[in-house]
């Protein structure tokens, strides 16, 4: 674990990145035995430190990125930590797993039922009570698709695109496969290829039923991968989703990267848009199916946007010590944290160590 990190190195850089989070942001929850928590911020207010103020999702990404460091350097510690994580989010939720937004309880099933699948380490009855809030929340209004939340009308793809992912590995293929059918349909912007925020109805006079949110974010165009590429690898009908992957990974590259590197946002939620479009994309580097030219030319596509952004999110980064602090948009060098910047958040943390956890797949 001391030993000198080359900059070359992406196992190395990841295991910085890990070491950073873990050491900046892990608290326990209110002090018990056997929990931990990722602070909000770093350093951590009071408000953050005592998880008075936290963020359901957020947990959900650092389960995944603790479960991307287990495959790369499996540790018993880690391991450990790993359940202290699992333990934390249910007893600070309250003792539920579930909660008002879709979304988050997507990445929540997503990131259990990972743990379950790879390590023995998830919770399979609450990946079963997350997907059938899911299943649960499908309406025919707008076309089909699920809320962002309980009781709104807005439909989006941060709801819909990590549902169809979790229905596509729960083995819901039917409900996954409609899902993408309808993201493709409504929020596929036609000059583009990128996918749009959202859907909502609309009852002005003369306009249209439907009114598409237009907002481009590159968390949309990941989680969208995401689930074409499960289908692309599990449905009768994957040859139509591996076109759509090949498109939007054309469009990112087009699009939200310059000269390869990938158009960050900023702090708060948006921190951790652009890791997981990178955490996609390298999944379609690893994992788009086929032999031919096209897919071939994908999956490489897909590689240089995840290895070029790793090599500017670790070059930009703001380092004291052993500290080691990441950019929100990877394309600008880092500052360090302090409470009026995005670098304090974990968000933004979380993202600079999952492009680095995505570049090292891609070496093994």
């Amino acid at each position: 674990m001391g030993r000198r990190i080359l900059t070359t190195d992406p196992t190395g850089r990841a295991a910085a990145a890990e070491r950073a989070v873990v050491s900046g942001h892990l608290h326990r929850l209110a002090g018990l035995p056997g929990t931990a928590l990722g602070a909000n911020t770093r350093p951590a207010r009071l408000r953050h430190r005592s998880f008075l103020a936290w963020n359901y999702w957020w947990q959900a990404h650092l389960l995944d990125c603790l479960l991307d460091a287990e495959l790369r350097a499996p540790a018993e510690i880690r391991r450990i930590t790993i359940g202290r994580v699992v333990r934390g989010i249910r007893l600070r939720n309250l003792g539920r797993w579930t909660n008002a937004y879709y979304d988050d309880m997507a990445w929540l099933g997503l990131a259990l039922e990972r743990a379950e699948r790879l390590f023995g380490l998830g919770r399979p009855a609450a990946v079963t009570t997350l997907v059938d809030q899911l299943l649960e929340a499908w309406t025919a209004e707008l076309g089909g698709g699920i809320p962002w939340r309980r009781g709104d009308e807005f439909k989006n793809a941060p709801a819909n695109g990590p549902a169809a992912i979790l229905l596509a590995r729960t083995g819901f293929l039917d409900r996954a496969v409609a899902t993408a059918d309808w993201i493709d349909r409504l929020l596929r912007d036609p000059v583009t290829g990128l996918i749009r925020d959202g859907a909502r109805p609309d009852d002005r006079p003369g306009a249209d039923p439907i009114r598409i949110e237009p907002p481009i974010y590159t968390y949309n165009q990941g989680v969208v991968l995401g689930a074409e590429l499960e289908l692309a690898r599990r449905s009768v009908s994957g040859d139509r989703h591996a076109a759509r992957v090949r498109h939007l990974v054309d469009a990112v590259a087009n699009a939200l990267s310059t000269d390869g590197v990938l158009h960050g946002h900023a702090g708060g939620d948006s921190g951790l848009f652009t890791g997981v479009l990178a955490r996609y994309l390298a999944f379609v580097a690893r994992s788009l199916p086929g032999d031919d030219a096209a897919n071939a030319r994908t999956r490489t596509r897909a590689a240089v946007l995840v290895r070029t952004s790793a090599d500017a999110a670790w070059t930009g980064a703001a380092r004291s010590g052993r500290d080691l602090t990441f950019a929100p948009d990877w394309a600008h060098p880092a500052r360090p944290p302090a409470r009026r910047n995005a670098e304090r958040d974990l968000s933004v943390q979380l993202s600079g160590w999952m492009v680095l956890e995505a570049a090292a797949t891609l070496d093994r």
